[in-house]
């Protein structure tokens, strides 16, 4: 029963990794939860993976800073708010027809712009 949980989080993390690099670029897919759900779930189930997130040199820093209590880069919730806009605004003006869906796109940018900005600013030391 134990090698079945185990198979299932590697998956759940895996899965979750992937959704959350591709949160990266598309930025409906929330990125920092689905890296933490990634971290939670392999340092349930492998130690390797766990370190292998965590050291990553895209990715690792985010994890750890976040999960520390420390928060997040300025720069990331630049680009990340930025990104967000832009890709929303786009879709709104040139893809959507139908306003409903516009309208609930910007409610869901908007929600999200709110969550990333709550969140504590990890300052570096020296900037």
């Amino acid at each position: 029963m134990k090698s079945i949980k185990k198979a299932f989080l590697l998956i759940i993390g895996s899965i979750s990794l992937g959704l959350g690099v591709l949160g990266i670029i598309l930025p409906l897919l929330p990125t920092t939860p689905l890296l933490l759900l990634s971290a939670a779930c392999y340092i349930r189930s492998s130690d390797k993976l766990y370190q292998w997130l965590i050291t990553n040199k895209y990715v690792g820093s985010y994890i750890l800073n976040y999960r520390s209590g420390k928060g997040i880069p300025l720069k990331a919730k630049i680009i990340g708010v930025s990104l967000l806009w832009i890709s929303i605004l786009y879709t709104i003006i040139f893809v959507v027809p139908l306003v409903i869906v516009k309208i609930l796109l910007f409610l869901i940018a908007s929600y999200f712009t709110w969550f990333i900005l709550k969140q504590k600013t990890f300052r570096e030391i020296g900037n």
